[in-house]
């Protein structure tokens, strides 16, 4: 049995597998917190956010409104005092895979949610997700996030329409 197997599988009910590797469990409840958080998140409540995602000193987003990933040393620190411009969303979770190994876990989903941002009505703010998480004594810790709007395929003339700008 591989160790992918074994993370899915119903034996590896414990934090860590025999090979060291989370558990079923452990990855289950990390994807459980990432569906709360961004809920959170669309609902513009910051603190429960990062109460539910401490982020991993070092974090670097790749953030939906596109520009060069950046890496921030101390995330609360960087929302501290920050009003978020979301308010009155909902958020549902859709993932499409995890991979686990060791004290590493990548999360791929799609955030499907909506609500407002700051004076715009509601509309549609799903988003494509890729999370990457390292697992320390304090549990799990988001090392890196990639959010873009492409949920849905787009014709190849507005990529290029996006890369000219």
């Amino acid at each position: 049995m591989t160790v992918a197997e074994w993370a899915w599988s119903a034996e590896g009910m414990t934090e860590t597998s025999p090979t060291g590797s989370p558990s079923a469990r452990a990855v289950d409840d990390l994807v459980d917190k990432a569906g709360e958080a961004a809920a959170a998140w669309i609902r513009g409540d910051i603190e429960r956010y990062l109460r539910l995602t401490p982020h991993a000193p070092g974090f670097t987003l790749a953030a939906p409104d596109g520009g060069p990933p950046r890496q921030s040393p101390d995330r609360e620190r960087t929302f501290a005092g920050w009003q978020s411009p979301f308010a009155d969303g909902e958020s549902r979770l859709e993932v499409t895979a995890v991979h686990a190994w060791d004290d590493t876990a990548v999360l791929v989903a799609i955030e499907r949610q909506h609500g407002r941002v700051g004076d715009a009505p509601d509309r549609d703010l799903s988003l494509r997700v890729t999370e990457v998480y390292r697992r320390s004594d304090a549990g799990w810790m988001l090392v890196h996030r990639h959010a873009d709007p492409l949920v849905r395929a787009v014709p190849i003339e507005q990529i290029f329409a996006l890369v000219d700008g």
